[in-house]
């Protein structure tokens, strides 16, 4: 098993965490890692999208012009879908776009990419990641003091929702932030919380991890 170093937020060495066996010997699967992000980004879709054939546009009701002895070819009404302002041709409705992947392989997929960032030198473990205040320098600070300033995707992971911290980051656009899978379901507070997916850390430069997060992590994917 291997180690990570632990930083307080003046990016200063306060020991190390012993990582779990589950994440440090997880292996990245292409195959595994491409049917977990198309499933997430295809349950992400709403599937509201809704164009109206030739039979819903209003109006339509009559023939344009006569049937024979205009030169031109035959036309029943102007709402088929060759005419401006006329129905779609195989217009798209509403569907459901879910794809279902097995627990187990979206679990591999996460911890997977996870181990990679952590082998890399990807990963910053912070000891607490709670502001008193909600203030864009004291996060511009904490990134500065990680040496991340100038990087272009940074995943900062809270262990759970957290308005305060959340104002801090949401003003940086190079940095997204999302929280650590709950132990027990339900609650307001889970509404809110967004897990970190498997496309959050795959295009992710840097990753900040709280040191209660990645606790949460190892209890509930890394068993």
């Amino acid at each position: 098993m291997a180690d990570i170093q632990i930083q307080g937020k003046d990016g200063k060495a306060l020991g190390n965490h012993t990582i779990s066996k589950a994440i440090a010997d997880a292996k990245v699967n292409q195959v595994t890692a491409h049917r977990a992000v198309v499933a997430e980004e295809a349950n992400s879709r709403q599937g509201t999208q809704s164009a109206k054939t030739r039979s819903e546009v209003r109006g339509g009701g009559r023939k344009p012009y006569k049937q024979k002895k205009t030169g031109n070819a035959r036309q029943g009404t102007v709402s088929a879908p060759h005419y401006r302002h006329g129905g779609m041709a195989m217009a798209v409705k509403p569907r459901d776009y879910e794809k279902k992947i097995n627990k187990k392989e979206r679990r591999a997929a996460l911890l997977g990419a996870l181990a990679a960032h952590i082998e890399a030198g990807n990963v910053s473990l912070i000891d607490s990641l709670v502001f008193a205040e909600p203030k864009t320098k004291d996060a511009v600070a904490l990134l500065s003091a990680l040496g991340l300033a100038n990087q272009r995707r940074v995943l900062i992971i809270l262990p759970q929702y957290d308005q305060v911290t959340l104002k801090c980051f949401r003003n940086l656009p190079n940095v997204t932030v999302r929280t650590a899978p709950a132990s027990t379901a339900g609650g307001t507070e889970a509404v809110k919380t967004a897990v970190f997916s498997t496309r959050d850390l795959l295009v992710a430069q840097k990753i900040v991890v709280a040191k209660d997060a990645l606790t949460k992590i190892e209890e509930v994917w890394a068993k």
